[in-house]
């Protein structure tokens, strides 16, 4: 059985460990939970950042995401305000669930702004290539540029709340604080 003490071991080594040191499966499970806390923290400076952008702009919000969801899932929402209930869900679960990747590039030995920029890749690329294939959105290359510059910035307020979010509870269970 794999778990936290049975020696089975990831190739990765753990931080301030000596060489040869690995990660084991109890080292994964907890660098996904952290990321999935940092995930949640992400995703609320995510909505802050967009909510003010669209406020500014007069914007409504993007549906994108939840068509995306529901056409994977199979759900249709009935009415808008079950529409706005599954909206919501949709972005609070995808941003949280993405910080799991967030934990998983740190189990990996990827650290600081290196394992933050993998994570905008990972996120913000997914997003410019499912949308479109599951045709809830128009390829990147049909965007104009202000469109592109403003999914990137609130893509990287996402991924960097989310690193700075990560790295703290880090530290914060290395030093044995819970």
């Amino acid at each position: 059985m794999i778990g936290p003490t049975s020696g089975y071991t990831w190739g990765a080594r753990r931080r301030g460990a000596g060489k040869g040191a690995t990660v084991g499966a109890g080292d994964v499970a907890a660098a996904v939970g952290k990321g999935l806390f940092a995930g949640l923290a992400g995703t609320a400076a995510m909505t802050l950042s967009s909510t003010v952008e669209m406020k500014l702009r007069g914007r409504e919000s993007s549906s994108a995401p939840a068509d995306a969801a529901a056409k994977v899932l199979g759900v249709q929402p009935e009415g808008e305000a079950a529409q706005q209930r599954f909206s919501t869900l949709v972005h609070w679960g995808y941003g949280t669930g993405w910080g799991a990747a967030r934990g998983v590039i740190a189990a990996s030995g990827v650290r600081g702004p290196a394992a933050t920029g993998a994570h905008l890749a990972a996120v913000w690329g997914s997003e410019l290539v499912m949308l479109p294939r599951l045709e809830v959105a128009p390829p990147v290359r049909e965007w104009g540029a202000k469109e592109l510059a403003i999914d990137a910035f609130h893509h990287t307020v996402y991924a960097l709340a989310t690193g700075l979010a990560y790295e703290l509870l880090d530290r914060r269970s290395a030093s044995g604080r819970t």
